[in-house]
């Protein structure tokens, strides 16, 4: 049971680490800003402290956020199924660089003297979670995907509490650790989930689209992919014939798309809008979207679960530990989505898009069971494991 907020000191400390990328930096961000309004709304104040590497893309939001930001030494360890192929020079020498991280972030914890450290995954998150531990200060993990990440992994076992995002990661868990965890969701950005439809079509546009058909969101990340946008590409006209498209395919690939869309008739070309990047507008994006096709990371399904989006999902091979393809597979057991692993072709994406773009029953269906799965009040549910946490500590 928490403290009546007038026995609460009036400042709390956090130091939060992880980072490298967006999956690990989100979340971390979001919950920070739902532990400052938890905390404001008590007349309380947030003081917090960023670990990260220098960089990552940590390095560029947390101070954009007026979050302090430091760095300590890291060890990237580059995994190879073949274990003599782990223990590479550059494998040696960056493990050299942990013990040196380790005395720099305990030198931070003990200087800073945080309530609680969060630490949401990535190489930086080892040191400043054994510094925790070192310096007795309660350390909660936040896990973004089905199975528990190398960083998490090394520091379950360190943890006050283990914040999972699947009720399937449970049973993953070794089971001396399996009591400290507890389900909260993976955080998502609060304005992902205010998105109106009939803005995305003014601000984009969007006057070709046939508002009687579906809108097909397609999405590679930032960047694109490259992998999505062929197949994307080899069946548009099919596609065209069935739903609107909102393509976004990375910068670096409009003028190509745009090439071989030119031979389109116009009444297909009116319903396909291709952008390298899709910024300020997603959350119209997303709500005007009947169907989305993207890869699988974890703030994708976070974001699409919590929306309730039929999805069809298209796993990223290289991810670290195959946890793209894991999660997207755990998404379509559960009927929440359909996941394309190995070899895709248009007539794969076909075959998966069709039911769902001209039965809306079939869509009704599935965006019921991605919702089932979402857990838009998730940033909060982690803001009461980190309060409890601190206060139990």
């Amino acid at each position: 049971m928490n403290e009546p907020a007038s026995r609460l000191p009036s400042t709390f400390r956090l130091i939060v680490t992880g980072g490298g990328t967006g999956g690990h930096t989100y979340p971390a961000l979001t919950a920070v800003r739902a532990l400052q309004a938890r905390l404001a709304a008590e007349g309380r104040a947030l003081d917090v402290l960023w670990i990260g590497t220098p960089d990552g893309l940590e390095a560029r939001v947390a101070p954009a956020e007026g979050i302090a930001f430091t760095t300590v030494a890291t060890g990237k360890i580059r995994r190879s199924a073949n274990p003599l192929k782990m223990i590479s020079p550059a494998n040696v020498r960056d493990m050299a660089r942990v013990p040196l991280g380790v005395a720099q972030a305990r030198k931070i914890v003990s200087d800073f003297r945080p309530d609680v450290v969060l630490a949401t995954g990535g190489y930086v998150a080892v040191p400043a979670g054994l510094a925790a531990r070192m310096c007795k200060r309660p350390l909660v993990l936040h896990e973004q995907t089905v199975r528990l990440g190398l960083a998490n992994r090394k520091l379950a076992g360190s943890a006050a509490r283990i914040a999972v995002s699947s009720e399937s990661t449970l049973p993953l868990l070794p089971g001396d650790v399996r009591s400290a965890a507890v389900v909260t969701g993976n955080p998502v950005r609060p304005e992902v989930l205010t998105g109106h439809a009939d803005k995305a079509v003014a601000a984009l546009g969007l006057d070709g689209f046939d508002r009687r058909l579906p809108t097909l969101y397609v999405t590679g990340g930032a960047q694109g992919a490259q992998q999505i946008n062929n197949v994307i590409r080899d069946a548009l006209s099919w596609l065209l014939e069935r739903a609107n498209v909102v393509h976004q395919c990375g910068p670096a690939n409009v003028e190509a798309l745009r090439a071989s869309a030119s031979a389109l008739p116009p009444h297909l070309a009116g319903r396909y809008y291709l952008t390298g990047f899709v910024g300020p507008e997603l959350p119209d994006v997303l709500a005007l979207a009947d169907v989305v096709v993207s890869r699988s990371g974890a703030g994708t399904l976070a974001e699409l679960t919590a929306l309730g989006k039929p999805a069809v999902f298209v796993p990223l091979a290289s991810a670290a530990g195959n946890e793209q393809a894991h999660n997207a597979q755990h998404l379509e057991d559960a009927g929440a989505a359909v996941a394309l692993t190995g070899e895709i072709t248009a007539a794969r994406l076909q075959e998966a898009l069709g039911p769902l773009l001209t039965d809306p029953a079939r869509r009704a269906g599935m965006a019921e069971a991605a919702r089932v799965h979402g857990r838009p009040d998730a940033a909060d549910r982690l803001v009461d494991v980190l309060l409890s946490a601190a206060s139990s500590g």
